[in-house]
């Protein structure tokens, strides 16, 4: 269990690490460069390096470490909700950063900012996790070091199949981001938290379960067994049909593309009641019937 010690101690040196830039960065920069660049890229690099250690622990912990998913899985869950409570705002993952932008809550400038800060920040977990890795710490590092050469593509199915259990997994987890989305942290990152364990419990031996194309580009882009195009198509593709899909299901539109409800009426805010809606009608009746008295037909 020494090699677990050194990955939980690797976790909260990655999240402390991370929130402390967040504070430096807030203090020297503007809100919207924080919102849109530091955020993003903290984000990302805490989500990385975390998700980098997770599957390789998922891969290696069972027979090299005598630890089975349920261990991996309770640290999913904790770290994404530390994730989900400590972003402060930044979503570290491109398909939320344009589902923002579909919604009108973000422009075409933020939204590029975002992308290219999630880029970087993933990029720069990738490469600290490597460093990391190739001090060999622990035997789970060694053994990983010796088999990265030769890894394989994590999509396990037909290219379609896959691109659908992508898209499904990113249509449920959109589905709960958009309906929690007003709600306070404290219920929202645990309900988050719970979205991604359970998901990534049901394709993790499908697809991965990345929902995440910046994510899924540094975890398996670079394995053997699939091309780009394979890639592209399961892990950006996938995922962009999922969002799109309940971003209709949920609000009935695009802001962005059309503003016309094709799935709900638009009701009245506000509702009144037929009693008092009769009584109306039939005061009118009555003023109508005294002004036809009022008013005789004049005489010739």
């Amino acid at each position: 269990m020494s090699g677990l010690n050194v990955s939980i101690a690797f976790f909260l040196l990655v999240v402390s690490t991370c929130e402390m830039l967040r504070r430096l960065s807030k203090r020297l920069l503007s809100p919207g460069a924080y919102c849109c660049l530091a955020g993003e890229l903290t984000g990302s690099l805490q989500l990385c390096s975390s998700c980098l250690e997770l599957r390789m622990l998922l891969e290696i912990g069972p027979w090299g470490g005598g630890f089975g998913p349920d261990v991996v899985f309770t640290l999913l869950f904790l770290l994404f909700m530390v994730h989900a409570a400590s972003l402060d705002g930044a979503s570290a993952n491109p398909t939320v950063s344009l589902q923002e932008f579909l919604l009108l809550e973000s422009g075409p400038a933020a939204t590029a900012a975002k992308l290219l800060a999630q880029a970087v920040g993933v990029g720069t977990g990738w490469a600290i996790t490597k460093l990391y890795w190739s001090w060999e710490l622990t035997q789970f590092h060694l053994i990983q070091n010796l088999i990265a050469s030769e890894c394989s593509s994590s999509i396990r199915t037909s290219l379609y199949h896959g691109a659908f259990v992508e898209g499904a997994c990113s249509f449920l987890f959109h589905l709960v981001l958009l309906r929690l989305r007003r709600s306070r942290t404290v219920y929202r990152a645990p309900a988050l938290a719970a979205t991604v364990t359970f998901l990534t419990y049901a394709a993790v031996m499908t697809t991965g379960a990345f929902f995440n194309p910046a994510l899924a580009v540094a975890t398996t882009f670079a394995c053997t067994g699939s091309s780009l195009r394979d890639y592209v198509q399961v892990y950006w593709l996938g995922p962009l049909a999922g969002m799109l899909a309940a971003l209709l299901l949920h609000q009935g539109n695009i802001p962005r593309l059309f503003q016309k409800n094709l799935l709900y009426s638009q009701k009245s805010k506000y509702k009144i009641p037929k009693a008092r809606l009769a009584h109306a009608e039939g005061g009118d009746e009555r003023r109508k019937g005294k002004g036809e008295k009022s008013n005789p037909a004049p005489r010739a």
